[in-house]
């Protein structure tokens, strides 16, 4: 595999700079830069944004950019850095996917141009109490009734579900089959009556996750994705492209970024932690760490374009099981870097400060939400596990 950028490429990655510097607004970047919370309309505007030489992934004839496995990383990289990595729920990367490969035709006028404009924020309904990582296991009903679907049931962990316009919820629609043979999907508008959202509050403060509860809810039928207890075989396809989202490189390289930085600005007597050989180290092993699962993403990505629509690629699996791992390490590198200043004072004076810190409230209002938030990175979208089990058996063959 050839790993030196083609000339086209470096020349494709400065118009995303381009792009991003021109179009993404000064205070968006601030908050991002600092870790802190945009509102929906933000996110929107952001999300504009980026869609606005189509959508990365998509075909064309959906309004996508249709660009190369490659851009698209380069593109997401660029995201990252800058940083403008705003996600306007599940639209772009899970529900339209999903809408354009098995839906009719339409849904896929209605909906797709729809989340091409951030307009409808979109959650994902697949985790139940008692089927998480055993997806298939989940409880949810469907019943037909006449021209509509009657939903009873609860989803939980629904990240976005309090911004959500529509939500993409696997269901229940035969209960005589086994348990892959009786699901199917249907996209419910989550301002339907018997729909109630519930946020859960996590462990680094925020509330990105929800319970979500269905109680006599009416799905017209046209809502049913493609065909009825056809789901699970749509369900490892969506899954599939969730797992290559989650994998996360931008992400860890930012954080490695931000060791870096505040290595230089800490110090043990008169000595950086950024010259310290122990840390150093430690700095270097993760690097070798990120750069080898970055070759590996590159040739999963670059591979990519030999797949059919719609068809499942197990090698997403270890994309999630090895990204959401060295995500982590790095988190706990950062922490390593704060020591005792992850811990903020608070005062009548700062929400949250470090004092005496020489990172200020930034080290425990950004880097330790965002090191606590981590440690569900081996759970969400499918536990390691879980992606353990799909390597041995849809790669090893064992």
């Amino acid at each position: 595999m050839d790993l030196v950028f083609a000339e086209e490429e470096q020349a494709f990655r400065e118009e995303v700079r381009q792009l991003l510097r021109d179009g993404v607004p000064p205070e968006t970047r601030r908050k991002l830069s600092e870790g802190r919370q945009l509102s929906k309309g933000e996110i929107a505007v952001g999300t504009r944004v980026l869609h606005s030489k189509g959508v990365p992934s998509w075909p064309r004839e959906y309004g996508g950019a249709e660009w190369s496995p490659i851009q698209q990383y380069i593109f997401e990289e660029e995201v990252q850095a800058f940083p403008a990595r705003m996600l306007f729920g599940y639209g772009a990367s899970i529900v339209g996917p999903l809408i354009y490969t098995f839906g009719n035709e339409a849904q896929k006028k209605y909906f797709l141009p729809r989340i091409v404009n951030a307009e409808d924020w979109w959650c994902q309904g697949f985790s139940e109490p008692g089927a998480g990582s055993d997806l298939a296991s989940l409880r949810t009903r469907a019943v037909r009734d006449g021209d509509h679907y009657v939903v009873n049931g609860q989803k939980i962990w629904t990240t976005g579900a309090q911004y959500a316009d529509w939500i993409i919820c696997l269901v229940r629609t035969n209960l005589d089959v086994k348990k892959q043979e009786g699901i199917s999907f249907l996209l419910i508008d989550m301002k339907t009556p018997g729909v109630t959202v519930r946020p859960i509050k996590m462990i680094d403060g925020s509330y990105d996750v929800n319970e979500v509860f269905f109680s006599d809810v009416r799905v017209p039928i046209e809502n049913l994705i493609g065909e009825e207890n056809k789901g699970w075989t749509y369900t490892k396809v969506v899954l599939g492209n969730e797992r290559v989202i989650d994998a996360g490189v931008g992400i860890t390289k930012e954080r490695i970024q931000w060791a870096k930085d505040l290595a230089k600005r800490c110090c043990e007597g008169e000595t950086r932690l950024i010259d310290q050989l122990t840390f150093r180290k430690k700095l270097v092993a993760l690097e070798v760490e990120l750069k080898a699962f970055e070759i590996t993403y590159l040739r999963v990505v670059a591979s990519a374009s030999k797949q059919k629509m719609g068809e499942q690629d197990p090698t997403s699996s270890i994309l999630k099981l090895r990204g959401s791992e060295v995500e982590q390490n790095a988190t706990s590198l950062l922490m390593d870097v704060l020591g005792p200043y992850a811990l903020p004072e608070l005062s009548e004076d700062d929400d949250a400060s470090c004092i005496g810190s020489p990172f200020g409230a930034y080290g425990a209002t950004t880097i330790v939400p965002a090191c606590f938030y981590s440690r569900a990175a081996t759970i969400y979208a499918g536990s390691s596990e879980i992606q353990k089990n799909i390597i041995a058996k849809a790669i090893l063959g064992l």
